[in-house]
């Protein structure tokens, strides 16, 4: 069975969905890329057309409840299979169907309003104006209350429909973590020749580089100071990892690091509900990201491309905060898990019959770059209760750590295919080849347009690429050794000294 968001052109339109999220306002405007403008006139007028749309979670999601209804049983095993409790999928179909019936009834009494009103314009006797008049109004009446249990449904569907997720991919395995498969590894565990194989922390700290102590005296626990070599490797992590995926097409942005609670729900985050890993600004609209991919998705925001212009690739680099909330424990000792650190981050808007493709070509780029800096690791297909509500299918690399003794994520790629797209509502026009156009009164005939795939990848998550790094390149003595592609980006140092040799 091939997947359901792959070829979305079986369903009309294809099953994208969001976990049921706050949020405070939508964002409507003009958005430019490159040299292209991307209006939005024609989607805030038809947003206006159901204003309580925008109490269910501040915006609109494009979710097809039909295909809920009809889908049912696939749905509630997709939730299950995700360990998605918060969802009912069954009550979703109540209020779809509940929200189809007062519809219905709506437009007929609108249609006896538009007759009772066609009446009034003919010649009349009083009487019969005067029951014409009174026959109209118990219509509005009818109407106004109608519309008032429109409003209390739809909203009530578009809360809960939000809590289902993306659909999975028929190739994800079902369970938890353990569940993972691996697609591929790379390298092997290097063989020390030396007994005292140290963690990233104890060799940072004996170098002078990594200093928690200070970070936690400033900012508290899981901050820190990065110092001489190390601040430099940072530099050279993300100038490496920006030159090689510029080469791949990527256009490269720097991101404002602050966004509106409103966009990162639209992506699939949940910035104020409970363990969230965002930080809110307090009396604010405005949350900190946990990655690039939340401003890059937005900046294309209420757009409509072409389909000539797709795929389109950006990238960012980005500073990232998380709360970390529960992430207590030796599994986060050190860089591995800190509450602010530098990312660098891929992001693809495509057609979906490119993104599975495209999906693939993520994570190649990931692979040859990680290969190339000499690092042992595995490619892992994450199984269906390890995927976030936006994702269909998830990649994630976990590299060796020796210090930690352990494997440890340090990139992941995810095809969210039109979850996030119905959110932030991009869509593009189909081509339509030209001996195929239909020309009304000599116009072109519009073809309607489709929601675009999105993709997200990490390039170079630096803490976590620091700790690698320290842990496969340590030497006997404690010194350091920078893998060679980094080199020309580290301002001629191929080494960090060992301790008794660096100056202080």
């Amino acid at each position: 069975m091939g997947s359901l968001w792959v070829s979305p052109q079986r369903y009309s339109p294809p099953l994208v969905l969001l976990r049921g999220l706050t949020s405070q306002s939508r964002i409507a405007g003009v958005h430019c890329i490159r040299e292209r403008v991307y209006t939005t006139k024609a989607v805030v007028d038809h947003q206006t057309e159901h204003p309580s749309a925008a109490e269910a979670g501040g915006y609109r999601a494009h979710i097809d409840f039909k295909f809920v209804r009809d889908n049912v049983d696939l749905i509630r095993k997709n939730c299950s299979d995700r360990f998605v409790t918060s969802a009912n999928p069954d009550e979703v179909v109540r209020l779809y169907n509940e929200f189809v019936e007062l519809t219905q009834e709506a437009e007929a009494v609108r249609a006896a309003r538009n007759e009772n009103s066609s009446a009034m314009k003919r010649k009349l006797e009083d009487s019969e104006r005067q029951a014409l008049i009174a026959t109209g109004k118990e219509l509005k009446e009818k109407l106004d209350d109608i519309d008032a249990k429109l409003h209390v449904i739809e909203t009530a569907l578009q809360t809960e429909g939000k809590k289902l997720p993306n659909l999975t991919h028929p190739d994800v395995a079902v369970g938890g973590e353990e569940e993972a498969v691996v697609l591929r590894e790379v390298g092997s565990q290097r063989a020390f020749e030396f007994e005292n194989v140290q963690d990233h922390v104890s060799l940072g700290e004996a170098l002078g580089v990594l200093d928690f102590e200070h970070g936690s005296s400033v900012s508290g626990t899981k901050f820190y100071y990065l110092r001489k070599e190390a601040a430099l490797l940072e530099l050279a992590l993300v100038n490496y990892a920006m030159q090689k995926i510029y080469a791949k097409g990527f256009e490269p942005m720097i991101t404002p690091d602050l966004v509106r609670e409103s966009v990162l729900e639209k992506c699939g985050f949940q910035p104020r509900g409970e363990g969230t890993q965002i930080y809110s600004v307090e009396d604010s609209q405005l949350c900190l990201t946990g990655t690039a991919e939340i401003p890059l998705g937005g900046v294309f925001m209420d757009s409509i491309l072409s389909e000539e212009e797709l795929p389109v690739k950006v990238a960012a680099f980005g500073r990232c905060f998380r709360t970390e909330a529960g992430a207590a424990g030796t599994a986060g000792k050190g860089l591995y898990r800190v509450h602010q650190f530098s990312k660098v981050e891929m992001f693809v808007v495509c057609t979906p019959e490119q993104s599975e493709q495209l999906h693939q070509e993520l994570m190649d780029i990931e692979v040859d770059m990680f290969e190339e800096l000499g690092l042992h690791f595995k490619v892992l297909d994450m199984p269906s209760g390890d995927l976030g509500a936006p994702a269909y299918r998830k990649y994630d690399i976990e590299a060796w750590m020796p210090g930690l003794e352990r494997y440890g994520e340090i990139s992941s790629a995810s095809n969210c295919t039109d979850y996030q797209s119905r959110r932030l509502n991009i869509r593009y026009r189909p081509h339509v080849a030209a001996d195929t156009q239909t020309t009304t009164k000599k116009k072109k005939k519009k073809v309607p347009t489709q929601f675009v795939h999105t993709l997200n990848a990490t390039a170079c998550a630096v803490p976590r690429m620091i700790v690698a790094i320290f842990e496969n390149f340590q030497q006997e003595d404690g010194s350091i050794l920078i893998p060679e592609p980094l080199r020309p980006y580290m301002m001629g140092i191929d080494t960090i000294p060992a301790p008794s040799s660096s100056s202080s």
